[in-house]
């Protein structure tokens, strides 16, 4: 049997972890596109150095965790730059109009019950699920 999903359901837990002692540590939800968001308007200078540690920290740990356990994971990525450029930029696009990402509407806003959040997440599952269709299966490219 496929032992897969186990690092799925690991990664998951670690960061609806990372959610929880975000908004317990200091009141506010932990949403990666405004984390990245505030670093790049640098509208709060205060949060600058908070901001910097934790996309620190999501860089680093994966980093830290390879070299402690010698973990390889295949993420079955495509090679083609375009794909993978065109790809981040939509991602950057869609957290920009939902003003929100997995992280914040998914991730934090499910579990506060927000009805925003489930809305946005049924949303944004759906449209991936097209693209995959679209792009995978109908066109080809990835």
């Amino acid at each position: 049997m496929e032992t897969d999903w186990i690092w799925g359901l690991i990664g998951g837990g670690l960061i609806g972890l990372g959610g929880a002692v975000y908004l317990l540590g200091n009141g506010r939800i932990m949403g990666a596109s405004g984390i990245i968001g505030g670093l790049i308007d640098s509208t709060e200078r205060k949060l600058l150095s908070e901001n910097i540690a934790f996309l620190a920290g999501v860089v680093l740990l994966p980093l830290l965790l390879h070299q402690l356990f010698s973990i390889q994971i295949s993420t079955h990525m495509t090679s083609n730059v375009t794909i993978i450029i065109a790809a981040g930029l939509l991602v950057g696009i869609g957290t920009r109009i939902a003003n929100g990402c997995t992280s914040g509407h998914g991730v934090c806003g499910i579990s506060r019950l927000s009805l925003r959040g489930i809305v946005a997440t049924v949303f944004y599952i759906l449209a991936g699920g097209l693209t995959l269709v679209l792009f995978r299966h109908i066109w080809g490219v990835i």
